[in-house]
């Protein structure tokens, strides 16, 4: 314990929990509307082409981070244009964006002799070799990124959600996906040293999908995913560290990918259960009206322990038997 305390007080450490925690409260956020908008791999395509970015950047000189931010914006931007205006569905335009992007990245990095293993650490992160001065930009793209996804969240969610809806009601669908696209692009360049180029989208969609499994309104939904990240990446980063003081050479970032799935692998088999009761809480679909006496003979008393579920109506309680809802009154049963 001490050794992890000692190792969490120095100072790339602590750059890397900071890294951590913005990273996962960002990814998240843009990744809720990716999902709403059923784009959950444009990350991923996003991600090859700030392959061509980074690699650019290896060969001019210049900052690695801002080379992959431009380059992924203007390919976010493009496969929108493709979207919608070509005749190109979402899939074959992410496709697009995976084999060019990756080709793009892999030949210029070979122009000055270059390997794909000197873009390793761009690829799979490394979060502990983060400097300070990457920390600072990945806490201003991310801070954005927050900014925007909760400051502008109805509207973004009425775009996503329902796209006719959105422009008979005045809002500029067209913006709107652009600006979805651009912080997706800013996203995946955020991520870049925390789980890697390869590894992003991951961190964009799995707390979403954990999350999904408890919540049932968009705002839970995103802000407990903005949690979710934080936690798996805080988590995956120190599991990693604890592991290292045992000689167990694992990387941060597949670590918090396996988190990450982790959770979701647990919030599974609960959101089913929760599923199915509140299925049961409410066995009437919407428009159907329920018969008001039921004559069905029963064979025991419904009351405290009966085995049935028990949903308090009013001043009594209904018991949720055969996918209806009835409550016991003299000889019969009322039906709720």
């Amino acid at each position: 314990m001490n050794e992890l305390i000692e190792l969490l007080e120095r100072p790339f450490m602590q750059r890397a929990i900071i890294a951590a925690l913005v990273t996962g409260l960002a990814a998240p956020a843009i990744g809720t509307y990716l999902v709403q908008r059923r784009l959950a791999l444009m990350g991923d395509g996003i991600g090859h082409v700030a392959v061509t970015g980074v690699a650019i950047g290896l060969l001019t000189g210049a900052s690695p981070t801002w080379t992959a931010v431009l380059i992924a914006v203007a390919g976010a931007v493009l496969i929108e244009i493709i979207r919608e205006r070509g005749r190109t569905n979402g899939d074959v335009a992410l496709a697009l964006l995976f084999y060019g992007g990756l080709a793009g990245g892999i030949f210029i990095s070979g122009l000055d002799g270059q390997t794909t293993s000197s873009m390793g650490r761009y690829l799979f992160g490394s979060i502990t070799t983060i400097s300070e001065g990457d920390v600072l930009i990945t806490m201003g793209l991310a801070a954005v990124v927050i900014a925007f996804c909760l400051g502008l969240a109805p509207q973004l969610f009425a775009v996503a959600q329902d796209t006719e809806f959105a422009q008979v009601a005045g809002l500029r669908v067209r913006v709107y996906n652009v600006i979805v696209a651009v912080l997706a692009a800013v996203t995946v360049t955020v991520a870049m040293r925390t789980v890697g180029l390869l590894l992003v989208s991951a961190l964009m969609v799995v707390p979403v999908a954990t999350s999904q499994q408890f919540s049932r309104s968009f705002r839970t939904t995103i802000l407990a995913a903005m949690l979710l990240g934080t936690l798996a990446s805080v988590g995956g980063l120190l599991g990693a560290a604890s592991a290292s003081l045992a000689d167990v050479n694992v990387q941060p970032g597949p670590t918090i990918v396996l988190v990450a799935l982790a959770c979701y692998a647990v919030a599974w088999p609960i959101g089913i259960w929760l599923r199915h009761r509140a299925r049961l809480r409410e066995p009437f679909p919407e428009g159907v009206v329920a018969p008001e006496r039921c004559d069905e003979e029963h064979d025991h008393v419904h009351g405290p322990g009966c085995g049935h579920l028990a949903v308090p109506h009013e001043d009594h309680v209904d018991y949720v038997h055969d996918g209806h809802r009835h409550a016991v009154h003299e000889g019969h049963y009322d039906e709720h």
